[in-house]
């Protein structure tokens, strides 16, 4: 404790003098540790202890007023009354398209010729929302009120197209956007040619000449089929089509302005309720002769295997050439999904043609049938 008093002697010679000493020793070591001499020109406050000025707390009154608007705006005003209206009054719904066609959901994956047995929701739902569309959904479609001029829509289509294309422009074309990396690129799945799609290709239209589909899975057992749907509904044209790639190209006199008006579906429709595919006698056979010819498929080799969303564009073609041989033919679709093995059936039994006698296991099994008896099914349907 003496060394102590006497390191406060040797500090307090700069200080004025103190008449008294404290009573307490502890005090006196208290009141060494927390103060320290300052000058007269330092601030009489400590840092930690120094008062804070409530002028810097507060943000410039311009700031706040500005972050008041803008709460206002982001929440539409005062109970959104006013603001809602004129935001309904600016969509100016319904909203009212001149495309010649029926609004579908899928165009290249529906048969028009097969009505539906039934519903799996009420047809009055229509998935663009209620009251934005100025047609009646019927549960599969929407059709066109307005008949279609053909001649006149095939001239307003030569104007945007203009002067053919040179092959050296093709060739540029398709050196540009015909490769893995371009970023102008819609997948095409198990869908097909869908509504919302065509949205897609006008928002590439923009800013690109022609846009790279990459088409997979259902869809690629008929291109021919994609192809038409495709050129029909966008009104563009396919200038490359390589296995399942395509270039779908604007035409020169393309305005991004004057594209036509598309409603955009608000959620994928249920799928309509369909006659059962395989039945359980096939046409033209017995009970015991249907039983033994599915048998027979099952203890036979398969001639191909198939993925999941794979590229099943020679499916067709290998299926006619095993049909020239055998009468039964199995195909194996482990991991493709219920669903998908059944409008493989479906697409094969209208190219091939063909009876499809049992879907199980993700196992197709199909019968070439009596020639007399496809093709006439086949002319039935083509009439139809």
């Amino acid at each position: 404790m003496l060394k102590l008093f006497a390191c406060r002697r040797t500090t307090s010679r700069g200080l004025p003098k103190i008449t008294s000493l404290p009573s307490s020793p502890m005090l006196c070591v208290s009141r060494f540790l927390s103060h320290s001499p300052l000058s007269d020109e330092e601030d009489i406050y400590d840092p930690p202890f120094s008062p804070t000025s409530k002028t810097l707390l507060k943000p410039p009154a311009g700031r706040q007023h500005k972050k008041k608007n803008e709460q206002k705006k982001a929440r539409g005003g005062k109970k959104g009354s006013s603001n809602v209206l004129d935001s309904r009054n600016a969509l100016n719904f319904p909203v009212k398209s001149d495309l010649p066609f029926d609004f579908k959901y899928s165009y290249s994956e529906t048969n028009p010729d097969v009505k539906p047995i039934g519903f799996r929701e009420p047809p009055r739902f229509s998935p663009f929302g209620p009251g934005r569309l100025d047609r009646k959904w019927t549960g599969t479609s929407a059709p066109a009120e307005e008949s279609v001029d053909s001649e006149k829509l095939a001239e307003q289509r030569k104007k945007v197209f203009g002067e053919p294309l040179m092959k050296e422009e093709i060739a540029e074309l398709v050196e540009k956007y015909r490769h893995s990396d371009c970023s102008r690129q819609i997948n095409l799945g198990k869908g097909g040619v869908t509504h919302n799609m065509l949205e897609d290709i006008h928002n590439h239209w923009k800013r690109a000449e022609a846009v790279r589909i990459k088409c997979l899975g259902v869809p690629t057992l008929d291109m021919d089929n994609v192809c038409f749907h495709l050129e029909d509904k966008s009104g563009g044209m396919i200038i490359y089509r390589q296995s399942n790639v395509l270039l779908l190209y604007r035409g020169r006199n393309y305005d991004p302005k004057n594209r036509p008006v598309i409603p955009l579906m608000l959620w994928k429709p249920y799928a309509p309720i369909y006659p059962k595919l395989v039945k359980p006698v096939a046409d033209g056979l017995t009970f015991d002769e249907t039983k033994e010819m599915r048998n027979k498929g099952l203890n036979s080799d398969p001639i191909m295997k198939l993925t999941r969303n794979g590229v099943y564009v020679n499916v067709v073609d290998r299926v006619r050439d095993a049909f020239k041989t055998k009468e039964v033919v199995r195909l194996d679709c482990a991991h493709v999904g219920t669903s998908d093995c059944k409008r493989i059936g479906v697409k094969l039994r209208d190219l091939v043609p063909c009876i499809p006698i049992f879907f199980k296991d993700e196992q197709i099994i199909l019968w070439r049938g009596r020639n007399d008896q496809i093709y006439s099914s086949s002319a039935v349907e083509l009439a139809a």
